[in-house]
């Protein structure tokens, strides 16, 4: 790799510290060939034999999503992050989230198949031995084994590292004695293998590669779920369970290295798969409001309808726009430390390294299909309330997404948190960013307009940044080590940060599309995603920066923060129609 485009790979967070440029930015529209077949594959596959299926699925048919799964196996879905020598594909995150995409058409399949080749075969891919490797990979990768992860447990989610399932080695050394109990286990009720993690001698937190068949172990009955009624939530219990030693996964006392970082697939994986809802769910609201009529017009004539279908648009826009740039920026760090390192630990180096981007996508995109979902029900009207009707099953189906993967709470507080603990470990230059920001408050306004294509939306993306730092710094300052006490702070500063990181992503992804038609959409998406973000980020920083200082400091802050989310005045109503007009056109997402 030249020096050149060492240079052009941003550290994890590193966009908080100026411009980004959109050379480097990974977007659908710059896809690979390989990438390409990978959609097409899994777009025919979920089109011809999932999604025509999910009233089936929906009912649980005895064998059908098992059947289902193995046959997206055969077509190498499962394999994609699988290395080559194990029978998978080998490939990059990039093409990972392009499949998770178009598999997110049907929730219940997403989370099985999310279950499987996340969290559930990349914990060996990451941390097995070789001889782990060897003997689990290549069923994953084909899919005769489906893989589960179990973490939680009656008294431990959020809080995970607090597990009271014990290992004891027996006398002979030859095995890890069990007890204890997961809840929650996606995928449990059909899942060959499970990752498990346990605390060795009471204390010592530490995963385990466990077989179905395991003298001692035992997997519940089915949970009765709001929604993902097609998939398989079950409880698992371990009952002096007798686990071979040398399925010990990664080192003894050392899981929480497999659990937090395969969290962060996780973590990525659900917003990639989030993108091929929010695509869905725009096309059967946008084809119902296109064949509905109501005084004489079909309904995607009215401006408050169209405004849905916009919004439901540029979502999708955004959504996609991050998830690719986190991929490609994992994919492009996994490649250049790869000259240096293993394959495999490259790629989980540099998974790590984007940590705070994939907890950004998972409270983004899931919030934003929460809302899309509420929108699609709306356009229905009564309809959407009717479990005949596919929005009922979209609005049960994505709530769940706030939940897992750790809750949108503790992701709020890990963005800012891993931010500053990496500022004050020296691997981002934060505190100095965070002081240029202050700094610039004691500068006069220039006055001037921003220039250039998208000028106003690139700086608002910068303003937003830098009120960001401006009140972490502060926040740092009063707090100190406290500071993971003031979770409303850490939550509230992260808001900004996540808008900064889609209205960037969308933005350069305009410009760097062009002057097409695909430009065209994403420059009005930008346009509109920006315009609705200052005076909810406003809000936001004026109660943080009431909390982070005091009387005129305080007052300062808040003046900051105002100057910094200048954005001009303009008519989103009519950009609502223009939007909505790209929607009808397409009968949906407006790119292909």
């Amino acid at each position: 790799m030249s020096d050149k485009e060492n240079k052009t790979i941003p550290s994890g967070g590193g966009f908080l510290l100026g411009p980004s440029s959109p050379e480097c930015l990974t977007t659908p529209e710059r896809f690979s060939d390989e990438v390409r077949t990978i959609v097409e594959t899994a777009r025919d596959f979920m089109l011809k034999k999932v999604v025509s299926k999910s009233e089936a699925i929906e009912k649980k048919e005895e064998g059908l999503m098992v059947a289902l799964f193995k046959e997206c196996g055969q077509l190498g879905l499962l394999g994609i992050e699988i290395p080559e020598e194990y029978g998978g594909l080998g490939m990059g995150k990039v093409a990972s989230a392009a499949a998770s995409e178009e598999i997110g058409r049907q929730a219940s399949f997403a989370v099985t198949f999310g279950g499987h080749t996340g969290i559930g075969a990349l914990p060996i891919v990451y941390f097995g031995t070789p001889a782990q490797r060897d003997k689990y990979l290549p069923k994953l990768a084909t899919g005769e084994w489906m893989a589960a992860y179990a973490l939680t447990e009656p008294g431990s989610g959020s809080d995970a590292l607090a597990a009271r399932t014990r290992a004891d080695l027996t006398p002979d050394g030859k095995f890890y004695k069990l007890s204890g109990g997961k809840v929650w286990i996606s995928n449990a009720g059909w899942a060959d293998l499970f990752v498990v993690f346990a605390q060795v001698d009471g204390e010592k937190f530490t995963g385990f590669v466990i077989e179905r068949t395991v003298p001692g172990f035992s997997v519940g009955t089915e949970e009765k779920k709001m929604g993902l009624h097609g998939s398989s939530t079950c409880a698992l219990s371990f009952s002096d369970a007798m686990v071979p030693a040398e399925n010990v996964l990664g080192e003894i006392g050392q899981g929480h290295k497999i659990a937090f970082n395969v969290l962060n697939v996780g973590r990525f994986k659900l917003g990639a798969a989030t993108v091929g809802a929010l695509k869905y769910v725009l096309q059967i609201a946008a084809g119902y409001a296109g064949g509905r009529k109501q005084f004489g017009k079909t309904i995607d004539s009215f401006p408050l309808v169209q405004a849905m279908l916009a919004r439901m648009a540029v979502r999708a826009a955004a959504a996609e726009s991050i998830v690719y740039r986190t991929a490609g920026l994992i994919d492009a760090a996994a490649k250049q430390r790869a000259e240096g390192k293993e394959k495999i630990a490259a790629e989980l180096s540099a998974v790590e390294e984007y940590a705070v981007e994939s907890s950004i996508l998972k409270v983004a995109c899931s919030e934003m299909l929460d809302q899309s979902v509420d929108d699609c029900v709306q356009i229905h009207g009564g309809y959407g309330y009717s479990a005949e009707y596919p929005a009922e099953r979209f609005y049960r189906d994505s709530r769940i997404n706030r939940i897992f993967e750790g809750t949108n709470e503790i992701n709020r507080m890990l963005v800012t948190g891993m931010l500053l603990k990496r500022a004050m470990g020296g691997r981002v230059p934060l505190l100095a960013a965070a002081q240029k920001a202050q700094q610039a408050l004691m500068d006069l306004p220039s006055g001037e307009e921003a220039q250039g294509p998208l000028g106003a939306e690139l700086a608002l993306a910068e303003g937003i940044k830098k009120a960001a730092l401006l009140l972490a710094g502060a926040a740092a300052q009063k707090f100190g080590t406290k500071m993971d006490e003031r979770q409303q702070v850490l939550a509230g500063v992260a808001d900004l940060i996540i808008a900064a990181y889609c209205c960037e992503s969308l933005t350069m992804r305009a410009l760097a599309a062009g002057e097409t038609p695909t430009g065209k959409f994403l420059s009005s998406a930008s346009r509109y995603y920006a315009s609705g973000l200052p005076d909810n980020l406003l809000s936001i920083g004026r109660s943080v920066a009431a909390a982070a200082a005091e009387g005129d400091n305080a007052m300062l802050l808040a003046s900051g923060v105002k100057r910094f989310l200048r954005y001009p005045l303009f008519d989103r109503f009519a950009l609502e129609r223009e939007l909505a007009e790209m929607v009808k056109s397409r009968t949906g997402y407006p790119i292909s």
